[in-house]
């Protein structure tokens, strides 16, 4: 027997339908406001099913969590509790010294599929990855895209592997010491299959978003959208295993109630982890600069764990590569770059030319932790909304690449790579998409070109539809066996090992950093207790004063140098003296 209940309450009839043949069964108003139930014995794991409102047409349910047939096709009953999980040992693993890597499942591996990214999990092992950070997994429309036009928020998406393949993944990754966190999208939802405003008020006219009308937060009958919202998190966490969830762009969730849904969920999640025995994470992705997400709900924040954090990479990108478009507008001086790494956010309250005013709120820097802001170089969103989909590698040379890499692994914040970043991955990632109306299809491959045309783009832009525009897209795993490609591996490997051996690499202050940078000769030294970081990304040889005492630990090139000499006979003080290393242009070391 299968309880299916349904919240549909401007329905006057609602019925439950197994099949396109079989009897429609009537469902029964529930005390609950606009709920509807019904019991059906023939019903169990495995049988297909949707609602039926007032005698239409069937749809899929809200709640699905699973659909076989793709977005557009009927929901099928799944029992969580027959998976065979081996993770009873789990408990979780912390933000704090963690090393995330972001991942897409459909581009990770040749196959694209979960069991496939399964098997790589050894590589990310090696590396020194401690948490893994999934792309959306809800069931979304056509076989391949980003997963952010997701519009079954229970379900995963089916070509993946279905939800069991998803359980098979998180089981491996435990087994091997790996947290998962998933990206979900609680802004929007995508503009094929979507069938939520059929049964109710999802979604409200009272705000609006990049993609239309908003989710409803905060107007009539948002409680239960809320506690739709909600559940799907907990879902993901509590029936998957999940560590964690990032959300995607909350600055585009508006809740002008008392109690913001994102403090909600906070609160909900940690009432999880109590109850599992279990660390689990919130992330949030926002534009907002706004340091309140992260700040103690006791303190009035809303007490998420972290937040991506978009100024350090707009400082690092364009002071290592020169560009100046768009929002890098403000961007590129070292001194820039050294506001990022020990005040977090550049636009903290000051003026934004890309915006046209000012932008932010200041860290208190000496309250909050540096793990809660977690830094890339890259990610989807970076490489993927250039025209072209090129990653970072195709503007810099080795040593800039190494540079990056230093900063961004043996800095202050919480770390994360895109896939493929370690070995300088030379296959784009672009935009694609597998719509299948021809009108929203067509819409998407013109508005993409219009968009770049306007920006003064000359080049190519792969069509989003093109099935070679995904194709190409996916990770070559013979890369990292290539010469040039292990080598950068190996960099990162041991810039990981560093962060791992040295105490102060992993201290939680972000007053525990100290940066001195030039912008006329283009060098900055970052210093992390005993450890120092220094680049030259400028166009001449560059000499930095350090302590006799300094030892090289780490060096991009064989022409970096460390001239210590010995101690002076005259000098009485004690004092080891100073010494000074040599970079080249484009080059980075570390040294205590």
């Amino acid at each position: 027997m299968t309880r299916f209940e349904v919240w549909a309450p401007a329905a006057g009839r609602v019925e439950v339908a197994l099949g396109p043949d079989a009897p429609r069964r009537p469902m029964s108003p529930l005390p609950a406001d606009g709920w509807w139930g019904a019991d059906v014995p023939e019903a169990a794991h495995g049988t297909d099913y949707g609602f039926v409102l007032d005698g239409g047409e069937v749809l899929p349910d809200p709640r699905s969590r699973r659909q076989p047939y793709g977005a557009h096709g009927a929901s099928r009953v799944y029992e969580h509790d027959r998976f065979g999980w081996t993770d009873g040992g789990w408990h979780g693993r912390p933000l704090p010294g963690s090393v995330l890597y972001e991942l897409h499942v459909g581009t990770f591996t040749p196959e694209g599929t979960l069991d496939a990214a399964a098997a790589r999990l050894d590589h990310l092992v090696a590396l020194g990855i401690d948490t893994v950070e999934l792309m959306p997994l809800a069931s979304f429309s056509g076989r391949h895209g980003w997963g952010y036009d997701g519009v079954h928020l229970w379900a995963v998406h089916e070509p993946y592997g279905g939800p069991d393949a998803l359980k098979r993944f998180v089981d491996a990754a435990h087994g091997r010491g790996l947290a998962v966190v998933l990206d979900v999208v609680h802004n929007h939802l995508g503009p094929s299959g979507n069938r939520l405003a059929g049964y109710g008020p999802y979604f409200t006219a009272a705000h609006t978003t990049p993609w239309g009308e908003a989710v409803n937060y905060d107007q009539a009958g948002a409680d239960e959208v809320r506690a739709f919202m909600i559940g799907s998190a907990l879902s993901w966490l509590r029936d998957y295993h999940l560590d964690g969830l990032r959300l995607d762009a909350v600055h585009a969730i508006t809740d002008h109630g008392a109690v913001h849904v994102l403090e909600e969920l906070a609160v909900a999640v940690a009432g999880l982890s109590a109850h599992l025995g279990r660390h689990l994470s919130l992330i949030a992705e926002s534009d907002l600069n706004d340091p309140r997400l992260v700040t103690p709900r006791e303190a009035g924040g809303y007490g998420l764990d972290a937040q991506w954090n978009d100024d350090l990479h707009h400082a690092l990108h364009a002071a290592l590569t020169g560009e100046r478009q768009g929002y890098y507008g403000d961007f590129g001086a070292m001194s820039t770059l050294a506001k990022a790494l020990t005040r977090v956010f550049v636009h903290d309250g000051t003026f934004s030319s890309y915006r046209g005013r000012r932008h932010g709120r200041p860290v208190d820097v000496h309250r909050t932790p540096a793990h809660r802001f977690v830094a890339f170089l890259q990610n989807h969103d970076q490489v993927g909304n250039r025209a072209s989909g090129d990653r970072i590698t195709a503007a810099l040379d080795p040593g800039r690449l190494r540079a990056g890499a230093a900063l961004l692994l043996l800095g202050p914040f919480t770390p994360m790579l895109f896939m493929g970043e370690e070995w300088g991955a030379a296959t784009p990632w672009c935009y694609f998409t597998d719509h299948q109306e021809p009108d929203l299809a067509r819409a998407v491959s013109e508005g993409r070109r219009r968009e770049f045309a306007r920006a003064g783009w000359r080049g190519e832009v792969p069509d989003p539809q093109a099935v070679d525009t995904f194709r190409r897209s996916a990770l070559d795993w013979s890369e990292p066996g290539k010469a040039h490609h292990r080598e950068l591996l190996e960099w990162h490997r041991e810039l990981i090992r560093l962060r791992r051996a040295w105490p102060e690499l992993a201290d939680p202050r972000l007053t525990g950093t100290g940066v001195e940078a030039d912008d006329g000769a283009r060098w900055l030294t970052m210093r992390r207790g005993r450890v120092r970081v220094s680049v030259n990304l400028g166009d001449n040889p560059a000499e930095l004063d350090v302590s006799r005492a300094s030892r090289l630990l780490l060096a991009s090139a064989p022409a970096v140098r460390l001239e210590t000499g010995g101690r002076d006979p005259f000098d009485i003080s004690g004092a080891p003296g100073t010494g000074r290393i040599i970079l080249p242009s484009g080059s980075v070391a570390v040294s205590t």
